[in-house]
């Protein structure tokens, strides 16, 4: 196990790029099982959620190997459909390669998934629309099993809520269902457009990417494609965060502002200065922070991943705000940590008030996901003195080279053994 030592006082300066989206490579990494013969993807983030699910599709009989920020994956005529537990539960992501399975093979048993504590996060609407689609459903000794032997036929599926993970597993199973499928209310994500537009490039008939409606016309096969994923929404509002907090100036290069419309806003609402760059944005504030009221919401609404971030940065922000957490009903679990740096938050339900505080004190915290360790991190960064931040690899699982690209801006962080701290 490792930590990082973070040292508060920093003014983060300079300019910081920005790679493809965790939460589009490993699914389009997934979508690669739906054709035979060599997928190449782009700019995928050089992080260990990469890796796990390089290994799940080598289980599945794929060959993955990786040439710098590309990965390319051999798929052969036949795959296998069982993804083990041992696999599956490092990553929740990996059950998105249940869409694919059953689409290819007629076949699908996958573990149910593990990946960060946040909350419940069922795969009703997963079932249920596979069930639509034609196939058999049930979950069997810690496994969803899914059999269509006689293929899946296009249908009507309307989804409760726009679940990103769900619209993403129906989707690349009714690429290969016969007829059309009209999925209603799904989820309108830059990175649903991402692997919209490789599944398009692979063969597959989709009208409505971007909207709430998305319509599949069927084909028989796919083809492998080449493809560079979209850039991290989530790392570029983290860096915003960052320069807001820490009172510094950062160019992110390889940015979308318009991905992250209603956060550049909030930001700006703070007290920053945000202006778009020929390749992406630059976030700079001169003095301290105004609180900000925050109603995490699905896409076009202020992603639930940045939410721990603004907590933060509401805690030494000028003033008391209320955020409101509408998507994982858990994700507050790491405020507890950041009282320990001192942080004034109450929590009531899905609510949080934080009363801001000019700046924090240094202590040692463990994070429990990939955003509270990163909103840790920024508030050591404000914090006087030292603050320990453990169990990074929840970490490392969403940001490349973190620490690294802290150095660059000017950051007092390193990172170095945990000695006091265990975990699998």
């Amino acid at each position: 196990m490792e930590r990082f030592r973070v040292t508060g006082g920093s003014s983060l300066r300079g300019q910081v790029r920005v790679s493809g989206a965790k939460n589009s490579a490993l699914k389009l990494m997934a979508a690669a099982l739906l054709a035979e013969g060599r997928t190449v993807l782009h700019d995928v983030p050089a992080i260990t959620d990469v890796e796990y699910m390089a290994e799940l599709l080598r289980q599945l009989g794929a060959d993955v190997h990786r040439e710098g920020s590309t990965v390319v994956i051999d798929v052969p005529e036949k795959i296998n459909h069982e993804a083990p537990y041992h696999l599956v539960r490092r990553l929740r992501a990996s059950i998105c390669v249940l869409g694919p399975l059953v689409a290819r093979c007629g076949a699908a048993d996958v573990a149910l998934p593990g990946g960060d504590a946040i909350g419940s996060r069922g795969l009703d609407m997963h079932m249920s629309g596979l069930e639509k689609l034609g196939s058999g459903v049930e979950i069997e000794h810690g496994f969803v099993v899914a059999r269509a032997p006689q293929g899946l036929r296009g249908t009507t599926i309307w989804l409760d809520f726009p679940s990103v993970g769900a619209t993403e597993n129906i989707l690349m199973a009714a690429v290969l269902a016969k007829g059309t499928t009209v999925i209603d209310n799904v989820a309108r994500e830059p990175e649903i457009v991402d692997i919209c537009r490789m599944l398009g490039d692979m063969g597959a008939k989709i009208d409505g990417a971007g909207t709430s409606t998305l319509r599949v016309e069927g084909v028989d096969r796919m083809v492998p494609t080449e493809h560079t994923t979209i850039p991290d929404r989530i790392v570029t509002g983290t860096w915003g965060v960052a320069a807001v907090m820490t009172r510094g100036d950062i160019t992110i290069t390889n940015g979308r502002p318009e991905h992250l419309e209603i956060v550049l806003d909030k930001l700006g609402a703070a007290g920053a200065v945000v202006e778009s760059t020929d390749d992406g944005l630059r976030v700079a504030m001169s003095g301290r922070p105004r609180a900000i009221d925050v109603v995490t919401l699905p896409y076009p609404g202020f992603p639930t991943d940045l939410q721990p971030m603004i907590v933060a940065l509401d805690a030494v922000a000028d003033g008391t705000a209320m955020i409101t957490e509408n998507v994982y009903e858990a994700r507050f679990m790491f405020v507890n940590e950041l009282v320990r740096l001192g942080a004034e938050v109450r929590i009531d339900g899905h609510h949080a008030v934080v009363r801001g505080r000019p700046v924090l004190s240094g202590a040692p915290v463990v994070t429990t996901d990939i955003r509270a360790g990163a909103g840790l991190v920024l508030a050591g960064l404000v914090a006087e003195g030292e603050t320990l931040v453990s169990a990074v690899h929840h970490i490392d699982r969403g940001y490349p080279d973190f620490v690294g690209q802290l150095q660059g801006l000017g950051a007092d962080v390193v990172r170095e053994p945990d000695p006091d701290h265990f975990d699998d």
